[in-house]
């Protein structure tokens, strides 16, 4: 079963403006996590 993406959700999606905030929220999350430690580099002490 083929699910379809209605018209708004496709502008949503091509958006460069919109895709560009998206870059920069992830990458801000990306960092936040290294920065602050997950699984594999927390400190043992």
């Amino acid at each position: 079963m083929k699910k379809t993406i209605s018209k708004k959700d496709k502008k949503r999606m091509t958006n460069p403006f919109l895709q560009f905030f998206r870059f920069i929220y992830l990458n801000i999350k990306i960092i936040s996590v290294v920065a602050l430690g997950h699984g594999g580099t927390r400190d043992n002490n």
